[in-house]
């Protein structure tokens, strides 16, 4: 299986009054972007899992965290900084975020809808190291 992360800088155009940050998708994604949502006022940690179908593309639009990821090497940590950071994580890439800023808004553009019976989701991290 190949495993597919990829830590990305998003540019950043200086414009005349305000500095401009284009994503275009194609360089970054290999994906029809069926969903978007914000993970925004955190209190703690987002679940740790990995994906069987889904891929995503996060965005860290304001504020900073810490990405926690294994892509098969064991965890990783990887720090997002606004206005700049973003990553690729293809399935099943173990993901979730920690050591959010109190102004932090992580935007995610993901390859699938909601489907709320989880079927896509591996959430124990002992089956998903096998």
């Amino acid at each position: 299986m190949n495993l597919n992360l990829k830590k990305l800088e998003i540019k950043k155009i200086q414009a005349p009054n305000f500095v401009m940050s284009p994503l275009e998708l194609k360089d970054y994604i290999d994906f029809e972007v069926k969903r978007v949502y914000f993970v925004t006022k955190p209190t703690g940690n987002t679940g740790a899992h990995c994906h069987k179908v889904e891929k995503e593309l996060f965005v860290m639009v304001c504020g900073k965290a810490t990405a926690v990821i294994d892509q098969g090497n064991g965890l990783e940590e990887i720090l997002m900084e606004a206005p700049t950071s973003a990553i690729y994580v293809g399935n099943y890439i173990w993901h979730h975020f920690k050591d959010f800023s109190e102004n932090a808004v992580l935007l995610a553009l993901s390859s699938t809808n909601y489907n709320p019976d989880r079927s896509d989701y591996v959430e124990d991290y002992e089956e998903y190291k096998k």
